[in-house]
């Protein structure tokens, strides 16, 4: 094996990124506190073409070094949005049709591979505080939640590592990567 060279990867240029079909997907960030965090997470739908990120309350939004640090460009690429308030971009995305799905340990949560995605649907995936989680406020406006199935003796991961798998398993399941819907 030989591993291959970034100019053999066929990366898009950032002006071709924003003209290539998005996937159905926007991502809110509720209170996430860690730029870290929020540079891993725009890195992440970058890479998924996702749609949009909505950085709401306390979430650090871009340009800062320490979101670019994770981020590697991925704020140039990405749109983005901030909201004061998670509740009021809550209300917009549904108001725009979109399903809104709280990642979160909530009863009556559905584990992660049993989410059924709808081509025909628009989804908005909210992620919470590094501690407290989704707000309670966010999740009364959730059609659903989801959870990620864990088997250790821990029971949380990373946002940024939450966002990744999520992103993955709505991708996987044949929406976005070979036949975006915007």
């Amino acid at each position: 094996m030989r591993k291959l060279h970034n100019n053999e990867l066929g990366r898009k240029s950032i002006q071709d990124y924003k003209k290539s079909g998005k996937s159905p997907f926007v991502v809110v960030l509720d209170n996430v506190r860690s730029h870290n965090n929020v540079g891993s997470v725009f890195r992440t739908a970058d890479a998924f073409l996702t749609w949009k990120v909505l950085l709401c309350g306390i979430t650090p939004r871009p340009p800062h070094r320490d979101i670019q640090k994770t981020a590697l460009g991925a704020t140039e690429s990405v749109e983005w949005e901030w909201y004061e308030k998670t509740t009021d971009a809550l209300r917009k995305l549904k108001e725009e049709g979109y399903l809104i799905v709280g990642i979160e340990q909530v009863e009556g949560a559905v584990e992660l591979q049993d989410l059924k995605i709808e081509r025909s649907r628009k989804y908005a995936l909210v992620f919470g505080h590094e501690v407290k989680g989704v707000s309670q406020e966010a999740l009364d406006l959730c059609d659903q939640c989801v959870i990620i199935p864990q088997f250790g003796t821990k029971h949380s991961f990373n946002i940024a590592v939450s966002a990744g798998i999520v992103l993955w398993e709505v991708n996987k399941k044949g929406v976005a990567s070979n036949a975006p819907l915007y």
